[in-house]
């Protein structure tokens, strides 16, 4: 018998899910043994001869599985820690559930690209201070069918986001060092070629994770290849900007504004200067909060490679663990 472990979760949400989704595969698969051990102890135990796991395996735990073959991430873009060598270098299948997010978050994205070309947090600021002013924008008002967008990662997220602007008449560059859409309808580059392009651009979009090759790649030098009136949009990972050098950015106008939906530090300090730079959006990491078909599709990619993995067939989603996606 088939034995699938649901590794015990870090945060109350977590629990929720892996109760929900223990249940749920229980009952489409019978034939499957299902267990949730419920602390690290239990864990030692149950991993043993697990073939499979659904969470995060500590390295003590990994020494000691015989028999695991697959391991899926509950999430596209995990915790930093989650991947270490021991992992990285295990014969394991590693899977996430990447592709989910994609229509919710490029949404999300075009809300920033559509307010920040038309001026809003200048007008939200006067709401703010109920000041009637027609001309409280300050920066050059940007029309998006002559304008340049460069998406960074160009995955499900950033390929959503493309078509979207394309549809507004946005000139679209891509950069992805794994390009997977074959046939699209924009150029795709390498990351090496990120400086020839991105001085091109009115809008700097970052849909990549944070891997060891975007650690900050968002930095002084970056922003300062960009032209003065552009704006950089970040709904990656936190860690692939350096908040320091954006908030320089902005403050000695060397770009026009931005839009964040993650930082480098979460959450972000009460104090930190971002939060009164002008011309700049923040949400605290909601793109997909409370979005209610999030864990029913999170859950079939689950089920669906259950289902491959017992028959033997290819598995959806392989991430390559030395690169963490």
């Amino acid at each position: 018998m088939t034995k699938f472990v649901f590794l015990p979760p870090y945060n109350a949400y977590t629990k929720e899910l892996r109760d929900q989704f223990a249940k749920q595969i229980s009952d489409s698969f019978p034939d499957l043994l299902v267990e949730t051990p419920e602390n690290d102890e239990d864990v030692l135990e149950s991993i043993k001869d697990a073939d499979a796991a659904m969470g995060w395996i500590a390295p003590e735990a990994l020494k000691i599985a015989q028999k695991i073959k697959w391991l899926h991430n509950p999430d596209a873009g995990p915790f930093e820690g989650y991947y270490y060598d021991e992992l990285v270098k295990h014969p394991l299948i590693m899977t996430n559930p990447r592709g989910i997010y994609s229509d919710h978050i490029a949404n999300h994205i075009m809300m920033y690209i559509l307010s920040l070309s038309r001026g809003l947090p200048w007008y939200e600021r006067n709401r703010e201070k109920k000041i009637w002013d027609k001309e409280a924008r300050q920066t050059p008002y940007v029309v998006l069918d002559e304008s340049t967008v460069l998406i960074n990662g160009v995955g499900g997220i950033g390929y959503e986001t493309a078509r979207l602007c394309s549809a507004f008449g946005m000139k679209v560059i891509g950069i992805d060092p794994r390009p997977e859409h074959e046939e699209a309808p924009f150029d795709v580059y390498s990351p090496e070629k990120l400086d020839t392009y991105i001085g091109k651009a009115d809008f700097v979009i970052n849909t990549a994770p944070h891997t060891p090759d975007t650690d900050r790649i968002f930095r002084s030098d970056r922003f300062n290849l960009m032209k003065n009136s552009a704006y950089f949009i970040n709904v990656g990972r936190g860690k692939v900007c350096s908040l320091d050098d954006l908030c320089e950015a902005l403050e000695q106008k060397k770009i026009a504004g931005a839009g964040l939906d993650v930082y480098e530090i979460e959450p972000l300090p009460e104090n930190h200067k971002l939060w009164d730079l002008d011309n700049v959006i923040l949400t605290p990491h909601v793109a997909v909060k409370g979005v209610e078909n999030i864990n029913e599709r999170r859950y079939q990619i689950l089920s669906t490679n259950i289902n491959n993995f017992i028959k033997g067939d290819t598995l959806m989603n392989i991430v390559d663990k030395e690169k963490w996606y």
